[in-house]
């Protein structure tokens, strides 16, 4: 799924919000907390943290929740937690990749293996189907910050790679090590992003035109984000328009 595939419309219509509102926080707050253990608290400082603290508003986040982040990550007691990334197949052969932090690498293995593996799936060995993405910075501006000729201009001189432009908003992707500079460069010529992140960009989606083994990839990657451990997960995949709306 792109960044910007009708996946993401579909994520944010479904039902359960509340629940998955918290569940987002708190993955929101994870990553906040160990930007600002890995490196220095205050923001300005810290593009990793820069980064979290800027994805966290952008889902609305509470700022308490945000400075009480930064704060777990002075104390003694904050957990330490290891950053791990799997790989592996769905339903109809779909690659996944599932990005995650936690303080117990047996527990979170165990847990993504089984799901997996009762989706019909498959997990793979690190490295199994990352080669079928790029990571890259996505930076995500609406319609409003420009017309489509005045967006690519500020792209190329902020030193961006590559934009999209659909009906949602303007895509800007960048390489991955790029991301802190370009986003910093355009927010002098277009102000500030709605989104800046990471992330693992499919080079050929397969379009999925069965609804069953759409439902059944949607049902694969909603256990997997349910697990307190993972933070991020990334098929090669997008959907019709007929699969989106039966969905």
């Amino acid at each position: 799924m792109a960044g910007h595939s009708k996946w993401a419309n579909i994520q944010h219509r479904k039902g359960r919000q509340d629940a998955a509102r918290s569940k987002l926080f708190s993955k929101l707050a994870k990553e906040i907390t160990v930007a600002a253990k890995m490196g220095d608290p205050d923001p300005e400082k810290n593009p990793r943290l820069r980064l979290a603290v800027k994805e966290a508003k952008s889902k609305s986040v509470p700022k308490d929740v945000i400075d009480r982040a930064i704060k777990k990550s002075l104390g003694g007691d904050a957990e330490t937690y290891e950053e791990i990334r799997y790989e592996g197949y769905g339903p109809n052969g779909i690659a996944l990749v599932v990005e995650a932090m936690t303080d117990n690498r047996n527990r979170t293995a165990s847990n993504v293996r089984s799901y997996f593996t009762k989706s019909g799936g498959d997990m793979g060995q690190t490295g199994s189907v990352s080669f079928m993405f790029d990571r890259v910075g996505e930076i995500m501006y609406p319609l409003s910050a420009g017309d489509a000729d005045t967006v690519m201009m500020a792209a190329i001189e902020a030193g961006a790679s590559d934009v999209e432009t659909d009906d949602e908003g303007h895509w800007i992707y960048c390489a991955d090590t790029d991301l802190n500079e370009v986003s910093t460069a355009l927010e002098a010529s277009l102000g500030e992003s709605e989104t800046a992140k990471l992330i693992w960009k499919p080079q050929a989606p397969t379009e999925i035109t069965d609804v069953e083994t759409a439902q059944k990839l949607m049902k694969l990657i909603d256990t997997l984000e349910d697990d307190d451990d993972v933070q991020n997960v990334t098929g090669n995949f997008d959907l019709t328009e007929e699969v989106a709306a039966n969905l």
